[in-house]
């Protein structure tokens, strides 16, 4: 556990922080060893046919789709941290089983447990941040995505000398380490305190998300900015190999930047955006990031090799700028537009919408952009601006229609 000291105040102000804090950055090493490497796993070492592991990872994430807004609910009515340490343990004994998977039924089948309880647990985990966020839930959000960021990056780390092993033992051993992450997070949660349950309003309907114009709009803004993160993880690296003279190293030079800026300035900059409005303004200016990072990528087609480097490099640091914009904003407005007794429902449904813009991403970006190449680039900036410049008026109208303000602060009561 993290105590005292620059590391402890860099980690959280008091000790439920700190322990959310380390039970998601063991998490995310985890998920950052196991996801660099489950599909060479399954097609080198168990020996599946590609197709038909990317088929079994897609039935999986589609059946899970549905899972986060009933998970949501229990979280709701069972407490968060019950519910998130269910879904861990299932994601436990799930991942460890998958190193005895030796046929593509079987891999459905446990990659579908996996999704569901994934799904579950993220939209307890929404519900357990904004219990355990206090009163000031951005400087803690903020603190929290840097973590995560740099788990993820610290698990890839390890993952790459697995796969430079490139033996059976070393894969296993990656799957295992992600199961024994899960265990070890649920383990943590012990930690914090029992939250009770806040009763819903008198008379308030069973799923008062369905009802909720405002935030069911965000939900659907908020996926699809989301295309913005597979611009970076795969519309950029293709660009890079197939339209730039820029080398390949290139694109590990990508990835590294992202990480690092989104590390060091995620806590900088998301501490300072708390309230719905904040987000909506936010928002806006994610929006206009992306619209000076898009051209620029675009412009590295028609450059040589180290002027092509140099506005590669250039636009993501752009680019990752307005992650760390668009990020805070959706925190701030994903958690504060929900009310404080539903907010799991809120954040299974939220999830789904992020969820189904991740699923659609790939096919959306390699056909309308790279099929259109420059002019793709363009579009693809202009439509971010836009979802962009929604940002304050959806805000405005989220706040006009909540029952009264401050949800966020009660949800610590």
């Amino acid at each position: 556990m993290i105590k005292g000291g620059v590391a402890g105040r860099m980690a959280g102000d008091n000790g439920p922080e700190r322990v959310l804090i380390a039970a998601s950055f063991v998490n995310r090493v985890g998920n950052g060893l196991f996801n660099a490497a489950s599909a060479l796993y399954f097609t080198l070492v168990v020996g599946l046919p590609s197709v038909q592991v990317g088929a079994a990872l897609t039935i999986a994430g589609v059946i899970g789709l549905g899972a986060g807004i009933p998970g949501g609910h229990l979280a709701d009515r069972r407490g968060a941290r019950t519910i998130m340490m269910s879904a861990l343990a299932v994601q436990a004994v799930s991942m460890a089983t998958l190193v005895l998977v030796e046929s593509w039924a079987a891999l459905t089948v446990v990659a579908t447990v996996d999704q569901i309880a994934a799904a579950a647990g993220g939209a307890a985990w929404g519900a357990l941040v904004v219990r355990v966020g206090g009163e000031r839930p951005a400087r803690f959000r903020a603190r929290l995505r840097t973590f995560v960021n740099l788990g993820v990056v610290l698990g890839t780390v390890g993952a790459g000398l697995a796969l430079a092993a490139n033996t059976r033992g070393a894969y296993v051993t990656l799957i295992l380490g992600n199961a024994a992450s899960f265990a070890l997070c649920a383990v943590l949660l012990l930690l914090l305190p029992r939250y009770p349950v806040l009763a819903a309003p008198p008379r308030q309907r069973r799923w008062p998300v369905f009802a909720d114009r405002p935030f069911l709009a965000f939900t659907a803004l908020y996926g699809a900015m989301g295309l913005q993160y597979p611009v970076v993880s795969l519309l950029l690296p293709i660009w890079i190999s197939e339209h730039t003279q820029a080398p390949r190293w290139t694109v590990a030079a990508l990835f590294a930047v992202n990480s690092l800026f989104c590390v060091l300035t995620q806590t900088r900059i998301g501490s300072r955006i708390e309230t719905p409005h904040d987000g909506g303004r936010a928002f806006r200016t994610a929006g206009l990031l992306f619209l000076v990072s898009c051209p620029m990528m675009a412009l590295a087609a028609y450059a040589p090799v180290w002027a092509a480097v140099g506005l590669v490099l250039a636009a993501i640091f752009v680019h990752s700028l307005g992650e760390v914009w668009e990020s805070s904003a959706c925190f701030a407005l994903g958690f504060g537009l929900a009310p404080a007794h539903a907010q799991g429902q809120y954040q299974g449904v939220l999830g789904l919408g992020f969820s189904a813009g991740q699923a659609l991403a790939p096919a959306i970006l390699t056909t309308v952009v790279l099929g259109l190449g420059t002019t793709g680039w363009l579009l693809l900036a202009s439509f971010f601006a836009a979802l962009g410049a929604v940002g304050p008026s959806l805000a405005r109208w989220g706040m006009r229609t909540r029952p009264r303000p401050g949800i966020a602060a009660e949800a610590t009561g």
